[in-house]
């Protein structure tokens, strides 16, 4: 600890802090992470008085830095080097019952650290000269970092319903940090769970996102179901969660499933986008499970009704509507190919037509079709991962061969119709779709040539006359 504490940083806030004579503390995240021995860039410094007042002074000792200063909430940043600094005077807050966002007033460093979320995060370290290094611990937050606890200074009902978004960032700590959360803690997470409402959609889905990236993304979502706080946002994702069973027959829960997938994801990747597609994955289960008398449960066409859902669901939680939500779309529809493909002979024109519909998302495909083998059978197991690798040989195999994956057709509908003179008609699209899936099915080579000759071919076929040359055709390429 005292390594950081030896940064020209803290030394010149130290320096003015002593020549103002104001008590002046560095806290919350910061802190906590010396004592987790985690690495922080974001350093949170307050003063009991102005802290705009006490940026300034800093940004002009260290060579003029410049200060952003944000002066209807009385705060500072400023940046030194890779750390960002922000500076803020001790104050005291409440809260109206349909707003997140306090009545402020100045108060003693006492008041900040009271107002803060969890115990871990109220320590503070005095900076000022007849102080410096001294750790301010009030709720024995450091108690809490040692036992791995996680708990509110105030009581948990009062710091939930006054600031909701903090039930979240609990379990988002208790997710990222391994930690478990106090009794009386979690209890107020399920009993003040409806408070979520006040909170926007955005700011949700940020927690939610640490989640995702955690190392065990799992340990969240089974918090958030478990105290109800899930369903306030994401019931089709609690939708999953139960088991049915008709004459012996039973499925297995959709919900457990999806986080063993998750976390499997996690193992392999760090692409939030495509741990995503696994908790995404099955979504559709629940409206397309049907059973069928001598065949069981069976959930035809999910990862259709799954990918059409995405884009709604994106819209109500106010994700990205932009190529992030179609890279989740496209691998919840495709999810279940490549786990078709093990099962059964491997064709090239399979393997073709997975390569030309997943293109460069091949790879993240089909880390998520394994990471889905979640039978505790492991024989079974061993045989889908077994047969993965060969469709994985065999898709280095074909794009070698046939280069398809984001291919482009050797002959457009621009070509089709400049070689017959129409105008765009139903002929031109079933020649051009005829070329593509020929391509795909290993007819006719990816060239020009072949191509060509099969839209001659088709051509006479709809009674069409052929207008120009293969030579100026070859040149619109």
């Amino acid at each position: 600890m005292k390594d950081y504490l030896d940064h020209k940083i803290f030394k010149v806030v130290s320096e003015i802090a002593g020549e103002m004579d104001k008590p002046t503390y560095v806290i919350g995240g910061f802190v906590r992470d010396l004592f987790l021995k985690r690495t922080s860039k974001d350093i949170d410094i307050v003063i009991q008085g102005s802290g705009i007042e006490i940026a300034q002074l800093v940004g002009k000792k260290l060579g003029n830095k410049k200060v952003t200063i944000f002066k209807s909430f009385g705060t500072a940043q400023l940046k030194a080097g890779e750390w960002e600094i922000e500076f803020v005077g001790a104050r005291k807050e409440s809260y109206r019952s349909n707003s997140r966002k306090p009545i402020v007033e100045d108060g003693t460093i006492e008041d900040d650290q009271l107002r803060r979320d969890f115990t871990m995060n109220t320590l503070a370290i005095s900076l000022h000269p007849n102080s410096f290094g001294q750790l301010v611990d009030p709720f024995n937050g450091l108690g809490d970092i040692k036992d791995r606890t996680i708990r509110t200074p105030l009581d948990p009902d009062k710091t939930f319903i006054d600031d909701p978004l903090r039930m979240m960032r609990a379990v988002r700590f208790a997710t990222q940090l391994n930690f478990d959360i106090e009794q009386k803690t979690y209890a107020a997470l399920a009993k003040n769970k409806e408070r979520l409402s006040i909170i926007s959609k955005e700011r949700i889905i940020d927690e939610v996102n640490k989640i995702l990236m955690a190392k065990r993304p799992s340990t969240g979502f089974l918090i958030l179901e478990q105290t109800g706080l899930l369903e306030q946002f994401f019931p089709e994702l609690t939708a999953l969660k139960g088991v049915e069973q008709v004459e012996n027959h039973n499925h297995k829960d959709n919900f457990y499933h999806t986080l063993q997938v998750l976390d499997n994801v996690a193992e392999k990747s760090d692409s939030l986008w495509l741990r995503w597609a696994a908790l995404l994955h099955d979504i559709a289960k629940p409206p397309t499970k049907k059973y069928i008398k001598g065949q069981g449960w069976t959930f035809h066409g999910h990862e259709f009704l799954g990918a059409k859902m995405i884009p709604k669901i994106f819209q109500r939680l106010k994700m990205p509507l932009n190529d992030r939500m179609k890279y989740v779309q496209k691998l919840v529809q495709l999810h279940l190919r490549p786990i078709v493909l093990s099962s059964d002979e491997v064709t090239d024109s399979a393997v073709r037509r997975l390569l030309y519909d997943a293109g460069d998302d091949i790879e993240d495909l089909m880390t998520l079709c394994e990471a889905d083998i979640t039978s505790k059978n492991d024989a079974k197991v061993k045989r889908y991962l077994a047969n993965f690798e060969l469709v994985r040989k065999k898709l280095v195999e074909i794009e070698e061969k046939d280069a398809i994956r984001n291919f482009q057709p050797p002959i457009s509908g621009d070509m089709i119709m400049t070689m017959f003179n129409v105008q765009p008609s139903k002929p031109v699209g079933l020649i051009k779709d005829a070329i593509k899936d020929a391509i795909l099915d290993g007819k006719i080579k990816n060239n020009f040539d072949e191509a060509f000759g099969l839209m001659l071919t088709l051509g006479k076929e709809f009674k069409l006359t052929a207008a120009k040359t293969k030579k100026e055709i070859k040149g619109m390429k």
